[in-house]
């Protein structure tokens, strides 16, 4: 199992609310790229919102491979951002992307 850090975007259509952000924030905090040597090397924030209402999740995932990494971070994101309230029409994602991984092997 290797780690990947996974970098995925989207835009919220309508802004994001502090609560929302905070709700979403708390959903994803199990696949913050702190806990790994990248994330903290490189302070990678789990959630980055720009002016535009652009954002990107920067996700931790363990796969065997880097498509199966890519599926479970785009499923990681979808879960969080439905449990912080939002759904495909208010926060559409991008395609998911490997920016990073942490692996054992030399």
């Amino acid at each position: 199992m290797t780690t990947y850090v996974i970098s995925v975007p989207g835009t919220f259509t309508a802004g994001i609310e502090d609560d929302t952000r905070s709700r979403l924030a708390r959903a994803l905090r199990p696949a913050d790229p702190h806990g790994t040597r990248m994330g903290s090397a490189e302070d990678l924030d789990v959630l980055s919102v720009n002016e535009d209402n652009t954002f990107t999740l920067r996700l931790t995932v363990d796969a065997d491979t880097g498509p199966h990494a890519e599926q479970e971070a785009r499923r990681v994101a979808g879960s969080a951002l439905r449990d912080a309230g939002l759904d495909e029409g208010s926060a559409p994602l991008g395609p998911a992307v490997i920016t990073g991984i942490d692996s054992e092997l030399r």
